[in-house]
Parts: structure tokens; sequence; C-alpha cells
């Protein structure tokens, strides 16, 4: 997931841009989003922001900040609203973890990247972020019109 964030989606984001990632716990949402990180070049580490909620790292390199949310315990977009997202989501790159049915209406453009890990079979304990994920891209908005993912 840290490759394919890294060189798949990294090269197409910009500031102002929403991701929001679906998965079920273990699928590679924040790999994804540490992969992320690090192709954008933002202080880190990047972690589960799961009791803290949202954790904004800057660039180093003078790019765009990634602000990590975590929406699982939030129950409403309300609750998400107060997070305060709109002061920083059209400057950052935005990366909502369990953001579905609730992030959509931050943005309009967005992708919605959804993780799903296979199930069954044996579980490299020692490397739990191996093994076989299906990605799948939905792209929303006239930002992303014509915009293709390839591996660089």
């Amino acid at each position: 997931m840290r490759d394919f964030a890294a060189n798949v989606i990294a090269p197409q984001v910009r500031p102002g841009d929403l991701i929001i990632l679906t998965g079920d716990l273990g699928a590679g949402k924040t790999t994804f989003t540490q992969g992320l990180g690090e192709a954008l070049g933002v202080r880190g580490p990047v972690a589960s922001p799961t009791f803290i909620i949202a954790r904004t790292h800057p660039s180093e390199v003078g790019g765009p900040s990634l602000i990590h949310v975590d929406a699982y315990r939030l129950g409403t977009l309300a609750e998400l609203d107060d997070l305060d997202l709109d002061s920083s989501l059209e400057t950052s790159v935005t990366v909502v973890e369990w953001g579905e049915n609730k992030a959509e209406a931050l943005a309009d453009d967005r992708l919605h990247i959804t993780l799903a890990r296979e199930r069954g079979g044996d579980v490299d304990l020692a490397n739990p972020d191996r093994g076989v994920r299906e990605v799948t891209i939905a792209a929303h908005g006239d930002r992303w019109a014509g915009v293709t993912f390839e591996r660089n």
C-alpha cells in the first residue's frame, strides 16, 4: 500500500485534494497514508490518528501539508465538520480514513479509494502489511476528469 500511494496516487495529488479511504481493519488505510506522506515529504511519522482524530503533517520540502483524519469514532458529518477541516482543505492534501458517508460533503472533487484485503488463509504475523489487496478508485468532480492512475 505504501508503494501504491507513493507511486500511483502521490504523483497526481495537489493542494486542495481530498482522499476518502474505505476498508476493513487491516486493509492498509494507514499504511497507504504513510506512503503518501513519505512521497509528499511531510514531517512524520504518519501514524493512525484514531484517538487524536486528526493530525497535520507539515511539508518539509515546500509542498502541501498532509491532514490525516480518522473518522471511525465520528458518527456524523457534523462531528467531522467540528474539526474545521475547511480552513486547511484548499492548501493541504486531506486523507480521511473511515470517511465514507461522512466526508463526501467536504468537497465535490475527491478521490474515494476502497481497499479490500483477502480473507482467510495464513497471515504472516511478522509482516501483517503483506498480502494481496484489491484497490478501487472512484474519482468525483472536474478536478479528476481525465486523470489516469498508473505506476511511475
